[in-house]
């Protein structure tokens, strides 16, 4: 017997729908069971206590356990190839940070592509960066440490948390921008080179804000300027280095991914109670306290600000001839 052509068209759309109804079954079922996200770095680095600080946000959301799980070393790239190689159910998420963007261009054999083999689900914070110098340096504002550092060529050194971290690049950055000649002093990790930095080793950094904000206050370190557009209230006084060298600006950030494929139905589900849980006085207090700001995004929002950053960045590594260490 013959359809109708009206029949047929019902039949054929509904046949076309059929893929999407385990898709949404499984959203309204997600999550059935624990979640893992993984961070690329050791417990207690801000990266860290902030997802774990999302983390209870999503537990006490869906009344299932989000569990933080830290897989260091290269740079976080190991922790980044598993989770991109992880199943598309939203069972293990990636917390992406700045370090993603940076490491795309840094490392020339990486087994995953951070914008194809990812769905971005939400951002979660940023972190602004402060150029300091020594009570004992001679420029108190970013413009006389430019005009210092243009009659002393080669002779400041700048350190980083190592070479490829934000602190490094935010310092090549600065350094294509204003058009001065430093030396970069790599060390493992911010506490070894902000040691340096005070003890005279090295005379400036670009230092992530959480990890000198105690410095600044007791008046071992004098900030000439901060890497946000505008000022900061954690410390209004201080101008944005954009001011002097315009268009010069830098974060960390820390933000949640998913591997490729995941049910768009999923990622909209944590993406909302990221919102939630960014909105929640309490948490973005403990976020402003450790000198970060809120980032909440869509997942296109995230997406996008993922590309300009790897953008953004693969200019300054090529420009720099930066190679991993």
């Amino acid at each position: 017997m013959k359809l109708r052509r009206r029949q047929f068209q019902q039949l054929a759309a509904s046949a076309l729908a059929l893929p999407a109804v385990p898709r949404v079954a499984m959203a309204q079922a997600y999550p059935a069971q624990p979640v893992r996200l993984i961070v690329g770095f050791a417990a207690g680095q801000a990266i860290d206590i902030l997802a774990r600080l999302i983390a209870q946000s999503l537990s006490e959301q869906f009344n299932q356990q989000f569990i933080v799980e830290n897989k260091p070393g290269a740079g976080g790239n190991i922790a980044t190839e598993a989770v991109a190689r992880a199943p598309a159910d939203a069972y293990t998420l990636m917390v992406i940070g700045a370090n993603n963007p940076i490491n795309t261009t840094l490392y020339a054999n990486l087994g995953f592509d951070l914008l194809r083999d990812f769905a971005p689900v939400a951002g979660i914070y940023r972190v602004y960066q402060v150029m300091e110098v020594t009570p004992a340096f001679p420029a108190r504002t970013v413009a006389e440490f430019i005009a210092y550092a243009k009659a002393n060529p080669g002779k400041i050194n700048f350190g980083s948390a190592g070479t490829g971290s934000v602190a490094h690049v935010s310092g090549e950055l600065f350094k294509m921008m204003a058009g001065v000649d430093m030396q970069h002093v790599p060390y493992r990790g911010a506490p070894l080179a902000l040691a340096d930095l005070l003890g005279g080793q090295v005379q400036v950094m670009f230092d992530n804000l959480p990890s000198s904000i105690e410095h600044i206050r007791a008046g071992r370190l004098r900030p000439l300027g901060v890497s946000t557009v505008t000022r900061l209230e954690l410390l209004p006084d201080v101008p944005p280095i954009g001011e002097t060298v315009p268009g010069y600006e830098t974060s960390a950030f820390a933000g949640i991914g998913a591997p490729a494929s995941t049910p768009r139905e999923i990622i909209d589900k944590l993406n909302r109670a990221v919102g939630i849980g960014l909105a929640n006085p309490k948490l973005s207090a403990k976020i402003l306290d450790m000198g970060g700001v809120p980032m909440p995004m869509t997942p296109a929002e995230f997406g996008a600000f993922l590309a300009t950053e790897t953008a953004k960045w693969a200019k300054v590594i090529r420009a720099a001839n930066i190679k991993p260490a």
